[in-house]
């Protein structure tokens, strides 16, 4: 009895995170010279599910976290984090104005509709990451770099949170999509006259 108590609850455990897949495609991740620092693009290919449709229709905030690393490899020890960098989206209706709105700190865009909204979210575009003269990163030296996007769960409401988890509907992530960076040179800032 005890047995097939523990097969069964290794089973709940184990099974749902073998099961669950990424559902967010990463692809054209590039890591160019800006002005001041060096900054990221990538796109997502992703589709909400039905029950995320339904809960942002109804008024539920969503939280999509983008979360990026830049590693460099060591024979001797574990590699060397160099720069880690997150930003958070937030997709919310607005009931009022019938219009979908996302937010990354203090800029929003809004939409008319959800697909549109969800298309500029899967743009990430010109994204500061590592800034000019951070300690330890050269130019022209080769780099890991991380890129991942991520519905964070822990930022809604309580009762979505229970719900959240050990179901597939309310999950949506991708893997960590990683590629070698060799890092430009930025050119220095031009001075004042």
């Amino acid at each position: 009895m005890l047995k097939r108590l523990r097969l069964w609850l290794a089973l709940f455990v184990f099974v749902p995170l073998v099961v669950w897949a990424a559902e967010i495609d990463i692809t054209n991740p590039q890591l160019v010279a800006g002005d001041d620092s060096y900054v990221l693009s990538a796109d997502f290919k992703f589709d909400l599910t039905p029950r995320l449709e339904e809960a942002v229709t109804k008024g539920v905030v969503l939280y999509f976290v983008a979360d990026f690393e830049l590693t460099r490899a060591r024979w001797y020890w574990l590699d060397e984090k160099l720069a880690s960098r997150s930003q958070t989206y937030r997709l919310s209706y607005h009931a009022l104005t019938r219009q979908y709105r996302l937010s990354t700190g203090g800029l929003h865009q809004s939409f008319a509709t959800l697909s549109d909204a969800v298309q500029v979210l899967s743009r990430l575009r010109n994204w500061g990451v590592i800034e000019r003269g951070e300690k330890g990163i050269r130019a022209g030296e080769p780099y890991e770099a991380a890129l991942r996007l991520r519905l964070d769960v822990t930022q809604l409401p309580r009762p979505f949170q229970i719900s959240a988890l050990g179901n597939k509907d309310w999950s949506l992530a991708s893997d960590w999509k990683t590629w070698q960076a060799t890092l430009p040179a930025i050119a220095p800032p031009a001075e004042a006259k």
